[in-house]
């Protein structure tokens, strides 16, 4: 089976104790492992955890029966678990994999729009990423006061970084579509791609 974000997720949370569905989405909303981990489909975890079951990565601990709630069944880890968790942590921090966001698809395509539309489409992304840069000071706050270890924060690092250069590069770029420095006309795009095509 080949490893993915979600599946290295429910890998390490089961080494830490035996679980349900359930509590394992709800340790990973409570960590906040949701802001790196998409989890956001139910039916998605499940399937991981299938595919999990099927690979012989995990085994069925038990299946019980609370009154308040419909039969769970438990699941644990198991030693070729553990070994995959390690191989894939490895090589995920190891080897960059290509991934395929939707923003720089929509940037390779932005001269669809007017340079006037991008600007104010970039300016809004903008906000939003320094407000996200807001909260993500705010839980490194937090975590200081709880006197957590940095690695248990690595990622909002990572992504405070990565958010800082978008943002970066995003007040640059619109700085140079208000003052003229980059700017398009389709038409001239269109002729373009016909002349060399």
């Amino acid at each position: 089976m080949r490893g993915s974000p979600l599946g290295l997720t429910v890998l390490s949370l089961l080494h830490m104790r035996p679980l349900h569905p359930y509590g394992i989405q709800r340790l990973i909303k409570q960590w906040g492992k949701d802001e790196v981990v998409n989890v956001s489909q139910r039916a998605s975890l499940y399937r991981t955890i299938e595919r999990l079951l099927d690979a012989g990565l995990i085994a069925v601990l038990g299946t019980g029966r609370d009154q308040q709630y419909p039969e769970r069944t438990t699941y644990e880890v198991t030693d070729a678990g553990r070994a995959a968790t390690r191989e894939w942590l490895r090589q995920m921090l190891a080897a960059p994999r290509a991934e395929y966001p939707e923003f720089p698809a929509a940037l390779s395509f932005s001269m669809m729009l007017l340079p006037r539309e991008v600007e104010a489409d970039l300016t809004a992304r903008a906000g939003q990423v320094r407000d996200r840069l807001a909260e993500l000071g705010a839980a490194e706050e937090q975590s200081r006061r709880l006197g957590l270890p940095r690695v248990t924060t690595l990622e909002d690092e990572y992504r405070r970084a990565v958010l800082t250069a978008e943002l970066d590069w995003l007040d640059a770029v619109t700085a140079d579509l208000r003052s003229g420095a980059l700017t398009w006309d389709f038409e001239t795009l269109a002729a373009l791609a016909a002349a060399s095509s």
